[in-house]
C-alpha cells in the first residue's frame, strides 16, 4: 500500500465509500442524502487530503483529510478526518492513514491534533487513536445520533506532538 496526496480526479472511487459509510449513519454527522458535488465540496474543502491505494490493484483503498483544527490563533493545532472503504477494512488502512497524519502534522510543525468528534460507540477508532497516543480529553454526552445505538457521546481526542 502507499501514500499519495489525493486529486479531484479521485472522487470517483472516494464517493461510492464515502457515501457508504455517511449513509450508515454510525461515524459522521455529515447530512444524509448529500449529492457526490455536495460531499466532494466537503471531502475537498482546502485540507490536505490523500488516499492510500493498494499496491496489488491500484485501488483507492481509504483516504485522509488534514491541516488546522482551527484558523488563527487556533491553527498550531491540527485534526484530520479518516474513511476506509468498508471493503478493505482489517487490512491496516486505518492505521496506516493514521500513522501517516501524525507523521504529517509533526512534520508540518503542529504542537497536537485534536480529533473533535470521535463517536463513543465506534470502539475500533477510538482503539487506533489511543493506541497511535491520543487521549480522550472529553465526551460531549448524546452529542450524535447514531443509526443503531439512538444519542451517544462525541469524544474529544488529543495527541501532543510537542
Amino acid at each position: 500500500m502507499r501514500i499519495r496526496p489525493a486529486t479531484e480526479a479521485d472522487w470517483p472511487a472516494i464517493w461510492p465509500f464515502w457515501r457508504e459509510i455517511v449513509e450508515a449513519g454510525e461515524t459522521y454527522a455529515y447530512p444524509l442524502g448529500a449529492t457526490s458535488e455536495q460531499a466532494r465540496g466537503w471531502w475537498f474543502d482546502g485540507s490536505h487530503v490523500v488516499v492510500l491505494v493498494g499496491d496489488e490493484d491500484g485501488r483507492i483503498l481509504g483516504t485522509a483529510k488534514m491541516g488546522p483544527n482551527r484558523p488563527g490563533r487556533g491553527s498550531h493545532v491540527g485534526t484530520a478526518s479518516f474513511m476506509v472503504d468498508p471493503s478493505a477494512r482489517g487490512r491496516g488502512v486505518g492505521r496506516t492513514l493514521g500513522a501517516h497524519a501524525v507523521e504529517w502534522h509533526r512534520e508540518q510543525g503542529f504542537a497536537g491534533i485534536q480529533f473533535n468528534a470521535v463517536v463513543e460507540t465506534n470502539t475500533s477508532a477510538v482503539r487506533l487513536w489511543q493506541d497511535l497516543g491520543f487521549v480522550v480529553v472529553g465526551t460531549v454526552p448524546g452529542a450524535f445520533d447514531s443509526a443503531s445505538h439512538g444519542r451517544v457521546g462525541l469524544h474529544v481526542m488529543y495527541l501532543d506532538l510537542s
